[in-house]
């Protein structure tokens, strides 16, 4: 049987039936896929070659049931799934590690692109292949034939018998070069589909080892059968590891989207100079082939590393050339690149080997429109809406990337359009390689409307609640979303805590919400907003202090109109400026209008000649100001844990408009940190990292400063461990706060010390509501804490009386 070496060293070779040399022409590779099934959250990389399936392209070893498990675990990453309202929103990413060959050709004298150097259907192909098992995964239940020959004997595959199941007690892998038996760690072994217990034909030894012979990893591979006492086999597989000259550099092309090269089959009856000039014309197509191609994205560190590695291994070896393999493919799929995929090593035995490399080029990227179920439909949402959302990377001409995927479904979502979300990558047919980038979308219903009701119990005469006295309270709530495909919307919702008595607390709001203000085709991101609004709130500002009886609420009720623009730079920091009209009015507990705080006098009585609650000191207050508010967040999640750095700043400039034409400026500055205090590493059930908090709040007003507009110290988002205002209303205040979070089994205990201080400001707001109710107009805390869900359960002292008080509270305080 002919056989091929260099092209300057032809020598004919003699096989036997259970000896094969690396030296034989190969026949075409049987067929071979792994088609694992895509679930929402994981990628799934689907290897087979959707115009060749004759041909594998997945640079994993050949007839590796087993590795093709630890493969697709190595390449399966979980994806976040995010949810909107009652909607299930997942990523399906299949990437598809389509062609790439080496160009079938000739690899640089003995190692190359296809057939074991020279065409013929992929040497590397083959080598790292991953072709369906010989072994059926039930076959270690299927009947078996004894051997029916004497106990400790070898015997040579050919002389068992045909008609016989033979079943494999053990199996050992012998390199001769290390004159050593090889464990099942080596990478070797992988490559045997064969597995200890299962049964097999004489046929199927005999096509596992011309599969091995054939492959290209061995200079020579040999089988023996040893017979065991019990009547099963145990086999041996002695091999010679494949070596070429060593090499100096190594340089790494993408392949994707090359037109593959039809190999030419080599006449077995060729001269030696036919077979010259067969080896010669191969070199060039394969020198033209890698001339065309494009760069890797591999950086220079790990070229530096691979350049270490074959300096310090000598020869180069098909070890080797997996190590290489694995660091190569292990930066693609740390860096985010899960179709990325080596499937060739060229010009071997040459001063520089070549790595090809199939990424992942995204060659189409289409958005599909579906109804409830499934059915493709044309859908209301312009589609310049949803591209203009997809971050750059996911675009025609880039590598697919899993991090682009879960960007655009984070962005996709934010729309809150849809109910449905699948971004799914899958095989460009028509461009061996490519990657076509599908994202179906589910639209939400355009009108919802939601009635949320409560009831609350109000006591009647003698203090106990009686049926009259039940008060239905609740939010009635409407939205029209997506006008004209848009994104633009109208929402409205109407709240109160007694829809029987609906004026003593009737709070509505009515929106209009208008992105893309610049255009859907301007990347600049502006949203305008124009709302009316009625709300009602009890004022911080009328609170007593320690050991003063309790103080007459005062309601601000405000009414208006407000218009702003919206400008977002990234998805968390953006900047806001617009203007607010509003009516504001103070009133008592009975609702009635009122222009002065009230006090308790020591005879019971309720005297109303407290500080003014208004500008105008009528109880009501009519002004026009322009507001701004720029916020600078790049805090992010570690393990559910925040970290990073929080900036906002916010301004109200008074134009003179309004009641006692008020001229002001109102602002506030929060600083907050999150420092993360050790190291850990990122990934889902991973522990989050300790976490200290550093925050700081200034707020100051010049010019006009109504009771209703001063700030406060005291509360949970203020200083804790105090009631709303109970340390001071003032006209500037500093708050300091620290806080230090500990993960604790799913959740974080925490500790922490605030401080506020009026900064001596108190005195200059009308009435001084702080000295006529008796604050302090500052005040310290400290306490500890634990994270309940969503509920903060919190144990705080206050530092003025040194008495302490466990309170729970909703949400975060920074």
């Amino acid at each position: 049987m002919p056989s091929f070496a260099a092209p300057t060293n032809l020598l004919p070779s003699t096989t036997t039936p259970s000896t094969f040399s690396r030296r034989k022409f190969s026949s075409t590779p049987s067929p071979s896929s792994v088609n694992p099934r895509a679930t929402s959250t994981s990628i799934q990389c689907n290897s087979s070659n959707p115009l060749n399936p004759s041909r594998p392209s997945s640079l994993q070893n050949p007839n590796s049931k087993r590795n093709k498990q630890h493969i697709l675990k190595s390449l399966t990453k979980p994806l976040a799934v995010a949810s909107f309202a009652s909607a299930t929103i997942f990523i399906r990413l299949t990437p598809v590690l389509g062609g790439g060959s080496g160009g079938d050709g000739f690899g640089g004298g003995g190692g190359g692109g296809g057939g074991d150097g020279f065409g013929g259907g992929g040497f590397w192909r083959k080598l790292f292949g991953t072709e369906l098992a010989i072994a059926d995964e039930d076959n270690e239940s299927q009947d078996w034939d004894a051997h029916g020959l004497p106990a400790n004997i070898t015997v040579q595959l050919s002389k068992l018998s045909g008609f016989k199941k033979y079943k494999l007690s053990e199996i050992l892998f012998f390199d001769r070069q290390r004159g050593a038996t090889v464990g099942t760690e080596d990478s070797f072994f992988e490559m045997v589909s064969l597995r200890p217990g299962g049964v097999y034909t004489r046929t199927q030894l005999l096509k596992e080892l011309e599969t091995l012979a054939t492959c290209g990893m061995f200079e020579k591979v040999d089988m023996e059968a040893k017979t065991k006492p019990d009547g099963t086999l145990g086999l041996t597989i002695s091999f010679l590891e494949s070596t070429w000259q060593s090499a100096e550099r190594i340089r790494c092309i993408n392949v994707g989207l090359m037109q593959q090269s039809k190999p030419i089959e080599m006449d077995a009856d060729m001269t030696e100079k036919e077979k010259l000039e067969y080896y010669q014309s191969q070199e060039k197509d394969y020198k033209r082939r890698i001339d065309k191609a494009r760069p890797c994205l591999l950086p220079q560190s790990v070229h530096n590393e691979i350049l270490q590695m074959l300096k310090d291994h000598g020869k180069v070896s098909a070890r080797l050339l997996q190590r290489i393999r694995d660091r190569v493919q292990k930066w693609y799929h740390d860096e985010g690149y899960a179709c990325a995929q080596v499937v060739n090593f060229g010009n071997l035995n040459t001063r520089e080997v070549v790595c090809e490399v199939v990424e992942g080029d995204i060659t189409q990227l289409v958005v599909q429109f579906q109804d409830k179920l499934g059915n493709v439909v044309e859908g209301n949402t312009q589609l310049a809406v949803v591209k203009r959302e997809l971050p750059k990377q996911l675009r025609q001409g880039n590598v697919f990337n899993i991090e682009a995927g879960k960007q655009a479904l984070r962005n996709i979502n934010s729309l809150s359009l849809f109910s449905n979300i699948e971004v799914n990558p899958r095989p460009d047919e028509k461009n061996e390689g490519g990657i076509i980038v599908e994202i179906k979308l589910k639209e939400l219903d355009q009108k919802s409307a939601e009635v949320s009701a409560e009831w609350s119990l109000v006591p009647g005469r003698g203090g106990r609640p009686t049926f009259a006295s039940l008060q239905p309270g609740g939010t009635v709530s409407f939205e029209h979303r997506n006008l004209q495909g848009l994104n633009r919307s109208i929402l409205g919702s109407v709240t109160t805590s007694n829809f029987l008595n609906p004026q003593d607390d009737l709070a509505f709001k009515l929106e209009y919400v208008h992105p893309y203000l610049d255009g859907v085709y301007n990347p600049r991101n502006r949203t305008f907003r124009a709302s009316c609004f009625n709300s009602r709130k009890l004022s911080p500002v009328f609170t007593g202090g320690p050991g003063v009886d309790e103080v007459p609420a005062i309601w601000v009720d405000r009414a208006g109109l407000k218009a702003n623009i919206t400008e977002n730079f990234t998805r968390q920091s953006k900047f806001t400026y617009g203007l607010v009209m509003e009516e504001i009015t103070t009133r008592d507990e009975s609702s009635h209008i009122s222009p002065h705080g009230q006090r308790v006098l020591p005879s019971g009585g309720i005297s109303a000649d407290g500080p003014p609650t208004t500008l105008s000191g009528t109880g009501i207050d009519r002004m026009a100001f322009l507001q701004g508010n720029i916020t600078r967040d790049n805090t992010k999640f570690v393990n559910g844990a925040i970290v990073g750095e929080r900036n906002v700043f916010q301004v109200d400039q008074g134009l003179g408009i309004g009641s006692k034409f008020p001229f002001f400026n109102r602002h506030q500055l929060t600083l907050t940190r999150f420092f993360q205090l050790k190291q850990v590493e990122e990934g889902a059930n991973k522990p989050p990292p300790p976490v200290l908090v550093l925050h700081g709040h200034y707020g100051g007003c010049v010019g006009d400063l109504p009771s209703y507009d001063a700030f406060t110290l005291g509360g949970p988002y203020s200083v804790r461990g105090y009631n709303m205002g109970e340390l001071g209303a003032a006209r500037n205040i500093l708050e300091l706060g620290a806080e230090i979070r500990i993960p604790v089994k799913n959740t974080h205990v925490y500790a922490f010390v605030e401080h506020g201080n009026d900064l001596g400001s108190s005195k200059d707001v009308k009435g001084n509501p702080t000295e006529v109710y008796r604050r302090m107009g500052h005040g310290s805390s400290y306490g500890v804490g634990a994270k309940l869900g969503l509920v903060r359960a919190e144990y705080a002292v206050d530092h003025n009386t040194g008495t302490g008080a466990l309170f729970f509270r909703f949400g975060e305080r920074y």
